[in-house]
C-alpha cells in the first residue's frame, strides 16, 4: 500500500509548513504535503513545533506499516520567510 508522501518520495523529504492566524489569536500550522497535518499553537513557534512533531509521527507510521521506505526519515522542514513575519 502507498501512503500520498511516497508518491512524492525522492529520497529526501521536505515539508513546507503554512501558517495562518485565527481570529481568537491562536496559530495554526500545516505540512502542506500530507494532508491531515495540522497543529494549533498560543504562539507560531508553538504551532511550527506541534506540526513538525505530528509530521514525524506519520512519517513513522507509514514507515512502520511498510508505506514509506525507512530512508524518509531524512525530512527538512521549511517555513517560507513571508510566513516568518510579525503581523
Amino acid at each position: 500500500m502507498q501512503g500520498r508522501l511516497s508518491a512524492r518520495y525522492d529520497q529526501y523529504v521536505k515539508l513546507t509548513i503554512e501558517l495562518d492566524r485565527e481570529e481568537d489569536g491562536r496559530w495554526i500550522a500545516e505540512a502542506l504535503e500530507i494532508p491531515g497535518v495540522m497543529c494549533y499553537g498560543h504562539t507560531r513557534d508553538e504551532a511550527v513545533s506541534n506540526t513538525e512533531r505530528l509530521a514525524i509521527e506519520v512519517i513513522a507510521d507509514r514507515i512502520a506499516h511498510q508505506e514509506l521506505p525507512s530512508s524518509a526519515l531524512n525530512v527538512s522542514f521549511f517555513v517560507p520567510d513571508q510566513q516568518l513575519a510579525r503581523p
